[in-house]
């Protein structure tokens, strides 16, 4: 009498049976090397869009906020460490940052339709940009910021500078770093009065 096969023999000859021209096997096999070279070329475009070349390879960018930003602390300082547009506009985390890329999309939107083409435009919406933008980092609890900054890092410094105590009251209020540190990177829009300043 026969033995029948047992499950790891009958898989094993499910996987070899052809289909119409290849086996179920080879197929797999196709399948599972296109989607390492799919998933390999997108993380690799992902990546890509990080760079602050990429960022600033429309003149909206290059001729608005980049000039801005390189006047700030976040581009030159004496430790050397240089913030960059991702360090602060996109989340480190995988699912955070396909969700933001997708947000981010309606900025080429609006170069695509000119809705920010110009200076005087960039600059008529500067303030609904700001504030989108404030809002995201606001709701995340400035994830962003805190990716290289924070409370738990800090030490009380010993010249007596009053920033240490302003961030410990901050803290405690439930303050995130945007309620307090806009404009920190790019220059505020016009319209912009500092509810910080008003308490």
């Amino acid at each position: 009498m026969k033995n029948k096969p047992n499950i790891l023999d009958q898989t094993w000859i499910f996987l070899r049976k052809p289909s119409s021209k290849y086996s179920v096997l080879t197929i797999g096999l196709i399948c599972f090397y296109l989607g390492i070279l799919f998933w390999g070329g997108f993380n690799t475009g992902m990546e890509a869009t990080n760079k602050l070349e990429f960022c600033i390879g429309c003149h909206e960018m290059n001729d608005n906020v980049y000039q801005e930003y390189k006047k700030t602390i976040h581009y030159s300082n004496p430790s050397g460490v240089r913030a960059t547009c991702s360090d602060c506009h996109v989340p480190k985390d995988w699912s955070h940052k396909l969700l933001r890329k997708i947000q981010a999309s309606q900025e080429l939107w609006g170069k695509i339709t000119g809705k920010i083409d110009t200076r005087e435009k960039f600059e008529a919406r500067r303030m609904a940009l700001a504030t989108s933008e404030w809002e995201r980092m606001k709701a995340t609890d400035s994830r962003e910021c805190r990716n290289c900054h924070s409370f738990e890092a800090m030490r009380k410094p010993l010249d007596g500078t009053l920033g240490f105590e302003i961030h410990m009251k901050g803290k405690a209020r439930g303050k995130t770093c945007i309620d307090c540190h806009k404009g920190i990177a790019h220059l505020l829009p016009r319209e912009y009065e500092d509810p910080v300043e008003e308490e």
